[in-house]
């Protein structure tokens, strides 16, 4: 099975913000896709509850994994989505 292990890069780590993006990115795949730390088991990265309870800080090195067609380029796309720090990347409130 296809995995990716990168670590967490937003400082708020994978809550909130960040980790509403990630979820959607998942959910955007054409297959599951699940997401661990260290040996513990792997949740869903579709689910908000589920990635959230992970507790992913900063620096966290966290396991990405699937299986089917596209897996490879789908976990390349997560994996580079959670080494960026997703809490710099929030737009800028627009002032009218």
């Amino acid at each position: 099975m296809p995995s990716r292990t990168v670590i967490v890069g937003s400082t708020s780590g994978l809550h909130a913000r960040p980790a509403a993006l990630f979820v959607a990115a998942a959910g955007a795949q054409p297959m599951p896709v699940t997401i661990r730390i260290g040996d513990k088991s792997p949740v869903p990265a579709r689910s908000m509850l589920s990635v959230l309870s992970l507790g992913a800080k900063f620096g966290t090195e966290v396991t990405l994994e699937a299986e089917g067609d596209g897996a490879d380029a789908a976990l390349d796309e997560l994996a580079g989505l959670l080494a960026r720090n997703l809490d710099e990347d929030a737009p800028a409130a627009s002032g009218g």
